[in-house]
Formats: structure tokens, sequence, C-alpha cells
């Protein structure tokens, strides 16, 4: 009796061992079904849209973290524990490439980005009509730009204004946020009357009832925009996998919604036109 009792047992015996590696091989896939990213700034709104088309039909989770270009290339420089790098200036991407701190390869300019002059939807001053004047009208005490140090768009920015023969005239107005982001934010909580922003976040759902002016691609150098997978990503096939969506029709689309040019199209790109 005590040894068939003892044989009743046993296959329960091992139920906590067989779960034990079921839980175990779970945790492995629900890890592996994510992948990190670092996004510049202008990409907040395009990047959430594409991420939610890509997880709804991979079910691949996408974390996505925002910032300046400059700062995310040199948190990888010391190991940051990204997959990919979606950079608002393509020099960041190569130089993680030379150093060997990225797959040979997988660097992909996604798009060209903009800029606009950008004013509330409640400021007196005309922005469609004045263009560049905005910046000089007296009710223009202060004007947010990105930092110029580290955000592709800051350079582009100054870049404009001195072209447009402006910067020394304007430079005592100018505010600089950490990242395109925070200078958006500065014009959008009223520290600063104006801004030169990415189009991208001018028409994003919380900007697009202010008023806009599209600063003229050629008025600074392009805005190259370039992703590339890291040579320490934990899931890597999930990274390549979002890396081809965006590269797809769709994701192109995507992107085309919130003002980005592509390197094909950009020379064809309309300039200066104004919106509400």
């Amino acid at each position: 009796m005590t040894s068939g009792k003892a044989g009743w047992l046993k296959p329960f015996g091992v139920l906590p061992f067989i779960l034990a590696i079921f839980l175990a091989q779970g945790s492995t896939r629900a890890q592996g079904q994510e992948i990190r990213v670092a996004a510049a700034a202008d990409l907040q709104f395009a990047m959430q849209d594409v991420a939610a088309q890509f997880e709804k039909q991979t079910g691949t989770k996408v974390d996505v973290s925002y910032g300046s270009s400059g700062n995310f290339f040199s948190q990888m420089q010391n190991g940051a524990p990204f997959d990919l790098f979606f950079s608002a200036d393509i020099m960041y991407a190569r130089k993680l490439e030379s150093a060997g701190l990225a797959e040979p390869g997988t660097l992909y300019e996604y798009a060209i980005g903009r800029i606009a002059i950008w004013v509330p939807g409640d400021s007196k001053v005309d922005v469609a009509q004045l263009g560049w004047k905005t910046l000089l009208d007296p009710s223009v005490q202060k004007i947010s730009i990105a930092n110029p140090e580290h955000a592709p768009y800051g350079r582009a920015a100054v870049a404009a204004l001195q072209k447009a023969g402006l910067y020394e005239q304007v430079k005592p107005k100018l505010v600089y946020g950490e990242n395109i982001s925070q200078a958006a934010q500065f014009v959008q909580s009223g520290n600063a009357q104006a801004g030169i922003v990415a189009l991208s976040l001018a028409i994003s759902p919380g900007m697009k009832d202010g008023k806009r002016w599209e600063i003229p691609a050629d008025m600074h150098p392009p805005i190259e925009q370039a992703a590339i997978l890291l040579k320490g990503a934990k899931n890597k096939d999930g990274a390549r996998s979002f890396l081809e969506f965006v590269k797809s029709a769709a994701g192109r689309a995507t992107l085309g919604k919130y003002g980005f040019t592509f390197p094909a199209a950009a020379a064809s790109s309309p300039a200066g036109s104004s919106n509400k």
C-alpha cells in the first residue's frame, strides 16, 4: 500500500518542476516580444503611431524613449540598453557604426525633417503673412528653439536664422529647450511667444490648432534622419522587423502624415507654405 501511494504521488511531485520550466520559457518569450527604441524628440507622435501599428500586426511591444539625438548618442557610447536608435541627425548613426557599436549595414535614412515657426492659435501675430518677420514683432519677447549643442533641430534653426539675416537680431530672445519637444512646450506654455519647432510636432494633435509658417527647406542644411540597429541589442530579430516596418509603404505613409519627407522626394518638397 505504501509503495502504491508513493507511485500515485510521484507525478504530482514533478509538476512544480515542469511548471517552473514552462514559466521560465514564457518569461523568455515575453522578453523577446519587446524592443527598446531611442528616438529623437521630433518623432514623439509619429513614432507612437508607427509603433502602435507594428504592435497590432506583430504583438511585439515597442518601448520608446524620446530625447535629443546628441544625448542619446553619448548614452549609447556608454552602453545604454537600446535595440534601435532613430536619430534626427544621420551623423550620430554613422559615428556609432564607425565605432563598432552598431550592426554593420543596418543604417537607414528614414526621413528628412522640416522646421516651422509656430505661434499659439490665440496669438495676434499673423505668422502666415509675416513669415520671418514674426520673430521681430514687438509682442514676441522670447523665441524657443532646441539647444543647438546637441539637438539637430536647434542647429537647423540657427542655420536658417543666419541665412535669413536675423540671427544677431533675435539672439537675445532665444530660449533653449533640452530637445525639440521641450522647445515646443516652452511656446505652448507661454514661456515663449514663438518657436522654431519640428514640423512633425507643429502638426501633431496638441499643436495643430496653432499657427505656423513652414521655413523653406533651402534655408538650412537638410535634417537627414537615420535609424540604426545597435550591436548590443537584446532583441535583434524584433528590432530588424520593426526597422523593416518603418521602411514599408505603411511606415512611410505614417511618417509622411507628420510632415516628414524622404530622401528621394526631398528636393521636390514644397517650401515656405503656410497653414493654420
